[in-house]
């Protein structure tokens, strides 16, 4: 049973190392055995090659090598896999009665050819694959950290599930209240194929999932991939091919990897040149369109369709505007409606570029950023006038895969800063550097201008070690939820805990109320992230006095990220906390998801909607009324992306087609 509790006594110890469902004690972590595995596989012939892989210490759907996943029988069962080089036979267990079978896996919404390549290409792409197994062989004789191993990263409520159609009507305990009308979506990391090498949780293709509340308060759930460039070819080729950003490329073997993803570009056996991103981290809604996004590549425009499924449109560039990679939490000004956005490039100056696009979304030019290195940066903050820029410790070191380490590093001799320049600056001139030493926050949950005494603001949740999500560690991992004070005309700074010691826990993903961003808010929503990686629950915190209020998902249940649905959207109106707490909730006891909604006043459960497929733990969402939905565009701003059941409609940023949510089509 969830509950609300107010923070009085010490929180527990967070697990010491990034490992999924517990801390791993020994040097060579264990896989973590679900409470079910997937039962699948792909009957189709396995590639020609006999891909080295590493031996399994259990039976699970990633232990297979698949193609698309093809649903078997659900009691015990016997299939023969036949292949140029091996016959494999595999006995399918009958799951637990007390725990329901996964539902069927269907193929990917959208079917795939092969690729088809003439005599050189096959000879290269041959040559190429044989170059790559005797790469992972080799690769094999070494353990993986715990950051890079499958077996860690990906297993438990983490491992994959596959796309889910819309399914309507869903039991609903309690009732849904009146002003959640709309969709609420959730991005999260999903591989569509085995690893076969290293993989971290944040190299996985994007999934989003989608729970629509209907006008006769019934709900429906769907969630599909995000068919990124990288997916369509992967899917094509029946096999990850394009390098796994985290997982894979750590030293020598991460330069091998690079050049073989480079060579296979230049056969023509893939195209880079449309994009290499998984659009798994954030989602906004902007412009009339959901985006999905990942610091790697552009956003990618996903269109709500009137019956809650999601298909995607394609890479978004803003009708050619937006011409480089755009970090996944971009932030839109309550008041403006302007959207406010970074872009880092990991390789050549200028290594951050600030833009802002207008509500109608024209894009300002580019402001270039100087820094003498590339620095990490998944999130800023806005104010009222200014924008914030986190320069931490955490920065690209390419040449560290040459030392055979990893290229994301913690530089401890770096002083942190954050930068303050004006919203609607032309150019760099006007920014102002404060050092905030040893301070790394992944996230920023809101910024202010207290004008009184010339300082911004900022809250975010600080974490240490800094790089402990990327490269393994025996510290233990601390986020400490802080309050950061930048002065503009001394240019120091200050950072303090905003709650007492004995009440400190874990805080990281979640939000202020989106009315607020940018503007003083006296709460903040953020996931209480113990044991670590899990969520047990989620806090609700006055940020003006540090009192802790906690709501708890119950006995084996996690969750993700709270995000907050105002009762009013209107700015200004009524109580800050008026709203409700949306958030998917696994029970790993009975290996069902539901979502659930409470009230973000006094913590009570308002409703739980029993979901059909299971809900990985996942990353980012936003909720999108049904006001929003009615103006969607359900095209970008090519006419090769033309959709069903929409009408033309005039615009001078392209075709624009629209429909009714709910409705027959206009």
């Amino acid at each position: 049973m969830a509950s609300a509790s107010s923070s009085s006594s010490p929180s527990p110890s967070p697990s010491p190392s990034w490992s999924v469902g517990a801390a791993a004690s020994s040097s060579r972590a264990k896989w973590l055995k679900p409470k079910v595995c997937n039962q699948f596989l792909d009957l189709a012939p396995l590639n020609s090659l006999a891909w080295p892989k590493r031996k399994p210490s259990i039976s699970c759907s990633l232990q297979i090598p698949i193609k698309q996943h093809s649903p078997l029988p659900t009691t015990a069962a016997t299939e023969t896999l036949t292949t140029k080089t091996k016959t494999i036979s595999v006995t399918l267990p009958t799951p637990p009665p007390t725990t329901p079978p996964e539902r069927e896996f269907p193929s990917p919404s959208s079917s795939s050819s092969p690729p088809r390549w003439n005599p050189f290409q096959k000879a290269a792409a041959v040559a190429l694959d044989m170059v790559e197994a005797a790469l992972i062989s080799r690769e094999q004789q070494h353990p993986l950290p715990k950051t890079a191993d499958p077996r860690v990263q990906i297993a438990g409520n983490f491992a994959p599930v596959p796309e889910h159609p819309v399914e309507q009507n869903l039991p609903v305990t309690g009732k849904i209240p009146d002003c959640i009308r709309g969709v609420y979506v959730r991005n999260g990391a999903n591989p569509l194929h085995e690893p076969v090498a290293g993989h971290h949780f944040f190299d996985g293709d994007g999934m989003i999932h989608a729970v629509t509340f209907n006008h006769d308060a019934s709900a429906s759930y769907a969630c599909r991939f995000t068919e990124t460039n990288r997916f369509v070819q992967e899917r094509a080729l029946g096999r990850p091919i394009f390098p796994k950003a985290i997982g894979e490329l750590h030293g020598h073997s991460g330069i091998a990897r690079l050049l073989l993803f480079f060579s296979r570009g230049l056969f023509g056996i893939l195209d880079q040149s449309k994009g290499i991103g998984v659009a798994n981290a954030g989602l906004v809604y902007f412009d009339d369109r959901l985006l999905a996004m990942s610091e790697d590549d552009l956003p990618y425009q996903v269109r709500i369709t009137p019956a809650g499924d999601l298909e995607t449109v394609g890479r978004y560039d803003f009708t050619g505007q937006l011409k480089s990679t755009m970090i996944a939490h971009p932030k839109i000004d309550p008041v403006s409606g302007e959207l406010f956005a970074l872009s880092y490039d990991v390789v050549k100056k200028p290594y951050l570029k600030y833009f802002k696009f207008s509500p109608e979304g024209i894009k300002s030019p580019d402001v270039e950023i100087p820094l003498n290195e590339p620095t990490m940066m998944h999130d800023f903050a806005i104010t009222d006038n200014f924008v914030v820029i986190p320069d931490s410790q955490m920065v690209f070191k390419l040449q560290e895969m040459i030392r055979g380490g990893s290229p994301v590093v913690c530089k401890k001799d770096k002083v942190s800063r954050f930068g303050v320049l004006p919203k609607h600056a032309a150019d760099a001139a006007e920014i102002k550097w404060v050092d905030v030493p040893d301070c790394f926050c992944f996230h920023l949950w809101n910024a202010w201008e207290d004008t009184e005494n010339d300082e911004i603001v900022v809250i975010g949740s600080c974490m240490t070690p800094a790089d402990s999500v990327f490269n393994e560690c025996d510290e233990q991992l601390s986020s400490v939820l802080s309050e950061i004070r930048l002065n503009l005309k001394t240019l120091k700074s200050t950072c303090r805990p905003i709650s007492p010691e004995a009440e400190q826990v874990n805080l990281e993903a979640g939000m202020v109320n989106r009315n607020y961003l940018g503007r003083k808010a006296q709460f903040a929503y953020l996931a209480i992230a113990e044991p670590w990686p899990k969520v047990s629950g989620f806090a609700k915190v006055d940020l003006s006095t540090g009192e802790i209020k906690k709501f708890i998902y119950g006995e084996g249940k996690y969750g993700g990220e709270p995000f907050f649905v105002p009762r009013d959207s209107t700015i200004n109106s009524g109580r800050e906390d008026d709203g409700y707490i949306v958030s998917f909730v696994h029970d790993e006891n009975e290996w069902k998801s539901e979502l659930q909604i409470v009230n973000a006043m006094d913590l009570r459960l308002e409703a739980s909607i029993e979901l059909p497929s299971r809900v990985p733990y996942g990353f980012h969402g936003t909720f999108i009324s049904e006001k929003d939905l009615e103006k969607q565009a359900c095209i970008s701003t090519s006419s090769s992306h033309q959709l069903p059941f929409c009408v033309k409609g005039d615009s001078t940023r392209g075709i624009v087609r629209r429909y009714i949510p709910g409705d027959n089509p206009l």
